[in-house]
């Protein structure tokens, strides 16, 4: 029996969704995408993206999806969202919807079906991801009060890395915070669990004894998961040991418009001495740093790339070497490195950007197919490197209407 699942990952500005064919005990491989889409510009000039399995645009014309008004809102989306899935003829009953929740705290490391306690409990920790804990659970009620009947199933950004060691999890601080919840709890937990399946399960099986390190078991991997939000994990034998991100998803990596680590005296430098609130030292921190900050130009990396301007060739040079800095504070943990995985849309497009990381990593042992890596191949590694370096694109939606399904059931 196939079951229609709805994926919603909800932000500030955008509602990205998916529906997928989810037979009862498949596995991930085994759903059946029906369609994918992206609202963009949500309360400013709405923008619609819509795509069935085969990457083809889908016709919208009479629909509820239709003549969108330009300062479309995330509730009013939601509602012709669903109209236009529930009137479509060759699309099914909606059996349940999965949401994308960044932050699941100490008490959820598994997915959950939502009710009212538990929603309460998720807006609790509002104040651990301000930009996306609350735009993550927002569609929760809506759709609640649209569609009271329909299971909904929160699916978390955290629960990947709850199961790394101690050691890993601890700030040096008083022991009280500690017992507060105040640990690193990592995230892009749904995009790195996609990544550890589909490399255990189909690209090193697929290409047992073909190359370096190939066919091998998992072992130590590091997957960099490189967005306009930007972290890595270290993995041993697929679970999670250490990530870039911790209490909050402002740590790591430079990023599009994020800072990602700083002196903490430089933070209270700004408060205490140049007179900043702490709201503008957070607006700063999240919306004006890293690439746009650096650059003064873009947070996007297409541009950067495209731009002859100096200040576009700093922040590069930047991204970059803080990346090379936390592969090697990452492989130190894990006592070495066996892959490295690149996701997301720098990850996956980006090739110059791969290339200079790969340089970087080469005491290593890792060394690039420059001609793979241009073609955006997802084996890179050249014949004499000791370590797998692949290219996977993450499916985040994917792993939420998988795990959805298994809630469901």
């Amino acid at each position: 029996m196939m079951r229609e699942i709805l994926v919603i990952n909800s932000g500030s500005s955008s509602l990205k969704f998916a529906l997928f064919g989810a037979p009862e005990g498949g596995e991930l491989s085994e759903l059946a995408l029906r369609f994918r889409g992206h609202l963009a510009g949500l309360g400013g000039q709405a923008r619609l993206s819509l795509h069935d399995a085969e990457g083809r645009a889908l016709e919208t014309a009479g629909s509820a999806l239709d003549a969108l008004p330009a300062e479309l809102d995330h509730d009013t989306a939601l509602e012709r969202l669903l109209a236009w899935v529930e009137a479509h003829p060759d699309l099914g009953d909606i059996a349940a919807v999965g949401h994308r929740i960044v932050h699941g705290g100490h008490d959820h490391t598994d997915p959950v079906r939502l009710d009212a306690s538990t929603l309460a409990a998720l807006e609790s920790l509002n104040p651990l991801a301000p930009l996306h804990q609350p735009y993550g659970l927002a569609p929760v009620r809506v759709l609640s009060a649209l569609r009271p009947a329909l299971p909904q199933v929160a699916c978390f950004d955290t629960a990947f890395h709850a199961g790394q060691p101690e050691v890993a999890r601890r700030f040096p601080l008083p022991r009280r915070y500690r017992e507060a919840g105040v640990v690193r709890y990592g995230f892009h937990g749904l995009s790195y669990d996609y990544i550890n399946r589909t490399l255990n399960e189909r690209v090193l099986p697929d290409r047992a004894g073909s190359g370096p390190a190939q066919g091998t078991p998992p072992g130590r991997v590091i997957v960099a998961h490189l967005g306009n939000g930007a972290s890595l994990c270290a993995m041993r034998d697929g679970v999670s040991q250490a990530s870039t991100m911790g209490f909050t998803a402002l740590e790591g990596l430079m990023m599009g418009t994020r800072s990602g680590s700083l002196d903490p005296g430089l933070v209270l430098h700004l408060i205490l001495q140049e007179g900043m609130s702490a709201e503008a030292v957070q607006r700063m921190l999240y919306k004006e740093s890293g690439l746009l900050g650096v650059s003064g130009i873009s947070g996007d990396m297409r541009e950067l790339l495209e731009s002859g301007a100096p200040q576009a060739s700093e922040a590069i040079e930047l991204y970059v070497y803080r990346i090379v800095r936390e592969i090697g504070s990452l492989a130190a943990a894990l006592g070495g490195l066996d892959h490295l995985v690149f996701t997301a849309g720098i990850g996956e497009r980006a090739a110059p950007v791969r290339a200079a990381v790969v340089e970087g990593c080469q005491w290593l042992g890792a060394a690039l197919d420059p001609v793979a890596n241009r073609a955006d191949s997802s084996d890179i590694a050249a014949a004499n490197s000791r370590v797998g370096l692949w290219v996977i694109p993450t499916d985040e939606e994917r792993m939420i209407a998988w795990y959805t399904a298994s809630a469901l059931a």
